[in-house]
């Protein structure tokens, strides 16, 4: 089973390799990009959120601090246009990490739910920061040096280094999980006083799973800022970012390891799609709450878990049934032989 897992990644892995190589519409490949980077930044804040139980409200604050990392550096460093500025996308994650460091202490000294007011407050402090300061450039933004490449190509780096972030993200998850890390972050989500009483030290078992999910939310926010060439507060520190990243976990399935990659998939592409195809930028509002409230309904624990207890149900269905083909049939036999043959 798990050979056949494995397999089954490396066959999603290659499909998504040789995407921009069979599909070379310029407008596909937008939606591509930032399907992936949605991608990376959902599997990232299920790293904390999904194995933690304390959801995050606040991490538009990193995505939006990777890109002014991205934009403030290559100005001012007056970087030559082009592949070299890839360097800065790392550099955007660990400067969030930075950030996240002071802001995990604050905020995960309390528990869940006003931990959830804390973020949204936060990320409100970083966006009105961002309009009022000067080196920001306020309400007008900044604007990245012009990348020339052809529109044919354009795409094309920006996709192999956002599903570079994507491979980051579910493989950094995925030790995380299997790591005596992550079942302390399991431990917290069940039951966090008891975990306190078993020795983890829970405070600081948040605070560094915190930080580690800033990294990819903020290179996230680095690669978008290249993409596009400019930046606007509204846009890079936008509350619809954390609603987006959300409700794509809990589509897919908060706390497992496929869910969040399968829930931005779906979600991204359809509202990048829907966007381009209709020119209504709140078309996909509707479409998110129809499918929220579709998961809510008939799979509560999203796609991903509900799939995987129907195929469970119907193997041991199966089970069940040739064990009970093989079973031995039981004769009639005379009352008398039965009971010894008395009588």
């Amino acid at each position: 089973m798990l050979r056949a897992r494995n397999l089954w990644w490396l066959v999603v892995l290659a499909a998504f390799g040789v995407f921009p190589l069979v599909v070379t519409n310029p407008t596909y490949t937008t939606i591509a990009v930032f399907t992936v980077i949605y991608m990376a930044c959902a599997s990232s804040w299920n790293m904390f959120s999904g194995y933690s139980g304390y959801i995050a409200l606040g991490s538009a604050a990193f995505y939006g601090t990777g890109a002014y990392t991205m934009a403030l550096l290559s100005i001012h460093l007056h970087m030559a246009p082009g592949a070299a500025m890839f360097w800065l996308v790392p550099l955007g994650g660990l400067v969030a990490m930075v950030f996240a460091v002071p802001i995990g202490w604050i905020a995960l000294r309390v528990r869940r739910h006003t931990f959830v007011v804390i973020t949204i407050a936060i990320f409100f402090i970083f966006q009105l920061s961002a309009i009022n300061f000067g080196f920001t450039g306020g309400t007008s933004g900044l604007n990245l040096p012009f990348i020339t490449w052809g529109y044919q190509y354009y795409n094309v780096p920006f996709y192999y280094v956002g599903l570079g972030l994507v491979i980051v993200a579910t493989t950094l998850s995925a030790l995380v999980r299997r790591s005596r890390f992550g079942m302390q972050l399991l431990a917290i989500r069940d039951d966090e006083d008891r975990a306190l009483g078993l020795g983890v030290r829970t405070h600081a078992v948040k605070v560094t799973g915190f930080t580690l999910s800033a990294f990819a939310v903020g290179s996230a926010g680095a690669l978008y800022a290249m993409f596009v060439g400019q930046i606007y507060p509204q846009f890079v520190y936008d509350p619809m970012f954390d609603v987006s990243i959300a409700l794509m976990t809990f589509l897919g399935g908060l706390g497992t390891l496929s869910g969040p990659l399968l829930g931005a998939l779906l979600l991204e592409a359809s509202q990048q799609y829907l966007t381009i195809q209709f020119s209504n930028g709140s078309l996909y509002l509707i479409l998110f709450g129809a499918l929220f409230l579709i998961v809510i309904m008939f799979m509560p624990q999203g796609i991903v878990v509900a799939l995987r207890d129907r195929v469970t149900r119907r193997a041991e269905r199966e089970r069940a049934a040739v064990s009970a083909n093989e079973a031995p049939l039981v004769h009639d036999v005379p009352r008398d032989v039965a009971v010894g043959g008395a009588g």
